[in-house]
């Protein structure tokens, strides 16, 4: 075999090792990614049980019911709701009217939650959630709610 097939073998051979590489990279990442949803959305695309997702939203008023270390409520963007349920111990910013991101799967329409976030401060909203109220068409209803509330002075969610 001359040098120049030589060459060009080995480049060859190191474009389809490289290749082959980034397809196992990139197959790793599609088994990591999660993706976010608001309630809308997941009532639009019924999502299966074998993908898991985060959903995103607000703590519906009223839906909140703890029985030991298993609480189950209801997570809105005010357009739509979803039930979920979760085992464990929620944030201590978790309450009733507040955003939530939830990350877990959906078993017989009820999303079980294996972890929940909550907004870490009164003017802090998920990008996600903020963006999924804004599709919604309810944002300015939420604003003027949490201003009513008191949990919101004048531009501090924009």
């Amino acid at each position: 075999m001359k040098r120049k097939h030589k060459r060009l073998t080995f480049i060859v051979l190191g474009m389809g090792l490289l290749a082959a590489a980034a397809a196992l990279m990139l197959s790793a990442f599609e088994d990591n990614i999660v993706f976010f949803y608001s309630p809308t959305e997941v009532l639009d695309q019924k999502l299966g049980a074998d993908r898991r997702v985060r959903i995103g939203g607000l703590v519906e008023d009223g839906s909140v019911e703890k029985a030991g270390t298993e609480v189950k409520f209801r997570v809105t963007d005010l357009a739509a709701a979803i039930p979920v349920t979760y085992t464990g111990i929620l944030p201590d910013l978790f309450r009733e009217g507040q955003g939530v991101v939830a990350e877990g799967r959906f078993v017989d329409g009820v999303f079980h939650a294996d972890e929940v976030l909550a907004k870490h401060d009164e003017t802090y909203m998920p990008p996600e959630v903020a963006e999924a109220l804004k599709k919604s068409g309810r944002w300015q209803e939420m604003e003027k709610a949490l201003k009513r509330s008191g949990q919101m002075t004048k531009g501090t969610m924009r």
